[in-house]
């Protein structure tokens, strides 16, 4: 049998986020609960109407006149619409009901991933979406789950990945000076510093798309 523990989740200094989790070696259980819209973050998973979405961007705001606010960008993990949404400044809003799991990317099958837990050989299936872009075969990420659905991928923060075309850049030249986009091995472009060459590997973001470095 699995050891488990269940803790309240910890929150940064003055919020009011309210939600605790259950962990195994394999799988994190995040319970429903609330927060507020001060404490917003990029890839937090929130219920509006019954159905779960995804912060994909937000923005706070302090007009000159009226009250603060928080303009956002979020994803209905159901459909895969996204849409823009406000919310007062300190406003409560439930959290999702969420179980991530380890699993390995193991093959495409036509227009779906498939997923497999490698201690169980259960598989999870889901077609391509944003996370798709820095996909590797053969990478250990989270599946997430919704009321028993299979919804959403959460990639490693940072992973490494083979340039296949850019550019002829200033080979050796690593003062930072300028950029160029870069095809990597899994299809999606990153901006990259000048000196950067083919068959380069180099670390990129996956919450931002952004290069870190060569690795």
């Amino acid at each position: 049998m699995l050891s488990r523990s269940v803790s309240w989740c910890s929150k940064p200094r003055g919020s009011s986020a309210a939600y605790r989790t259950q962990s195994s070696r394999r799988s994190t259980r995040v319970y429903a609960g609330t927060t507020n819209s001060n404490d917003f973050k990029n890839g937090l998973t929130i219920e509006i109407d019954g159905a779960p979405y995804k912060v994909m961007e937000f923005q706070h705001v302090k007009p000159g006149k009226g009250s603060a606010f928080v303009r956002s960008k979020i994803k209905n993990l159901l459909t895969g619409n996204t849409n823009e949404k406000t919310f007062r400044a300190g406003e409560k809003v439930d959290t999702a009901d969420i179980v991530r799991s380890k699993r390995q990317f193991t093959y495409k099958d036509g227009e779906d991933f498939c997923f497999m837990d490698m201690e169980t050989y259960d598989e999870s299936r889901l077609q391509e979406d944003e996370w798709a872009k820095y996909l590797k075969e053969g990478m250990e990420v989270d599946i997430c789950e919704w009321n028993g659905k299979v919804i959403d991928v959460a990639l490693p923060n940072t992973v490494e990945l083979l340039v296949v075309d850019c550019d002829p850049g200033l080979k050796g030249d690593t003062s930072g000076g300028g950029s160029k986009p870069a095809k990597v091995e899994t299809g999606a472009t990153v901006t990259v510093p000048l000196f950067v060459q083919i068959d380069d590997v180099i670390q990129v973001d996956t919450r931002t798309g952004d290069y870190l470095g060569r690795a």
